[in-house]
């Protein structure tokens, strides 16, 4: 983490940010910037809510001059993107509230699912909130990762059970069921009507032969 500078142009400089460059609007945002910090001082809480009010205040500052100005590393700036104030202030407390001790039992389960089931936009850092005041136990975020997954808490497991799979004791309804259309329905093939047979016509009975061979059993 990068020291207090003692002025604006050098805390600019050692951040590699070319103060020439810099807009109206961007040069105004900073300053204040750096009388926030010259004010409350480059503790890790104050980069912090520094770091999150310049990288959501649409300054057109690119993450990597961000980093360096709260002395943050890239990757980590980049994480603290998409989070909200609330989390970044979670995020903050629990980075420094010391190393986690304790651990996550299996009889944790069922209260985490009650709590998730009644808070279901609950963020990772309201569960940590809640195992910390119900249990008086402190874990990580990575630990609280794992035992939601091996337990079926996390989220991806949670949003596939609310999705019903149809089974033989639950088939699917007519509503779930497409009307076919008449592009869909298959053609009949067309009957052809058999006109009835003709009735059999006897055949005359074969000539008489004089060399025709004799019954057996008759005398002439």
């Amino acid at each position: 983490m990068i020291a207090t500078a003692s002025a604006f142009p050098q805390w600019l400089a050692q951040a590699h940010v070319p103060e020439q460059r810099l807009t109206t609007e961007q040069r105004g945002v900073l300053q204040a910037a750096f009388a926030f910090r010259q004010r409350c001082g480059a503790d890790y809480y104050t980069n912090r809510l520094l770091s999150h009010f310049l990288l959501h205040s649409n300054t057109g500052l690119q993450v990597a001059q961000i980093a360096r100005l709260v002395g943050f590393s890239r990757p980590t700036t980049s994480k603290h993107q998409g989070r909200s104030s609330k989390e970044a202030i979670q995020a903050a407390h629990h980075r420094l509230a010391g190393r986690s001790h304790g651990k996550l039992l299996p009889r944790f389960a069922g209260p985490i699912a009650e709590f998730l089931l009644g808070h279901p936009q609950a963020t990772r850092y309201d569960v940590l909130d809640f195992i910390e005041r119900t249990w008086k136990v402190r874990v990580s975020t990575v630990a609280l990762h794992h035992f939601c997954k091996k337990f079926g808490l996390d989220r991806a497991t949670r949003a596939a059970a609310r999705v019903p799979t149809p089974t033989l004791a639950n088939p699917p309804t007519e509503a779930d069921t497409p009307t076919p259309t008449v592009a869909d329905t298959p053609a009949q093939p067309q009957r052809i009507a058999l006109l009835p047979a003709d009735p059999p016509i006897a055949l005359p009975p074969p000539p008489f032969s004089p060399h025709a061979p004799s019954t057996p059993g008759r005398s002439s």
